[in-house]
């Protein structure tokens, strides 16, 4: 499966990028002394990364990431841009700005690399919804781990029904962010990269800091 993201800026430039969700491996075999150094795995390395430099020489998120932060590192935040996204079965179309197109394109990335952390978050990137809203993400967030839950149910293993997995997945999420936040900040000349990755790790706090004000919320829409 490939989703294809393009952006159209007013002044006639376009950047697209197709990203295959399915991806098994780095895209390329990397020479260290090639690679950035802010790609490099052992460059603010997160606290709880299981990887070591005998695994590999880069950080699987930040190498799939480079070529967009490259291509944004100059760019305003809050400048306006149309953006396609075309998946396999529909197509969305938006004005917005260039921080909403980020974290949506970037969170599709980042969530189909081989990050051991990441990468739990591959079953919400199958089913990707581009532009999704906090409270998009929480119910999409807290609807796809009670299904693999249900299934563990149905294996006769032990559901996790209170979420407590789900509230320790994504404080996990949050150290990923925070050290990716330091690595782009030393690739970065503008705001674009910065506010995007600020605005992923907002959207994983709220279901690890707030779930149940969260819930709550859902619930009411639910109840009509």
């Amino acid at each position: 499966m490939k989703v294809k993201y393009n952006f159209e800026f007013d002044d006639n430039r376009n950047l697209s990028y197709e990203i295959d969700v399915d991806r098994s491996e780095l895209k390329d075999d990397i020479d260290k002394s090639k690679a950035p150094d802010w790609v490099l795995l052992s460059h603010c390395k997160c606290s709880n990364c299981p990887l070591t430099e005998s695994d590999t020489s880069v950080c699987p998120a930040a190498f799939d990431i480079q070529d967009v932060i490259e291509d944004f590192k100059s760019q305003s935040a809050s400048q306006k841009v149309n953006i396609n996204v075309i998946a396999s079965d529909r197509s969305y179309s938006k004005r917005t700005n260039v921080e909403e197109g980020l974290r949506s394109l970037m969170g599709l990335i980042l969530a189909t690399s081989k990050c051991p952390i990441l990468s739990q978050l591959k079953p919400m990137a199958m089913h990707h919804m581009p532009f999704s809203s906090s409270n998009e993400f929480i119910l999409r967030s807290v609807s796809v781990y009670l299904l693999q839950q249900y299934f563990e149910y149905r294996e006769e293993r032990t559901p996790d029904w209170d979420l407590k997995g789900l509230i320790n997945r994504n404080k996990q999420l949050q150290l990923v962010n925070q050290a990716l936040w330091q690595r782009v900040h030393l690739a970065s000349d503008n705001d674009s990269n910065l506010k995007t990755l600020l605005s992923f790790f907002s959207m994983s706090s709220s279901v690890s800091v707030s779930l149940e004000s969260q819930l709550q919320k859902l619930r009411a829409s639910l109840d009509g």
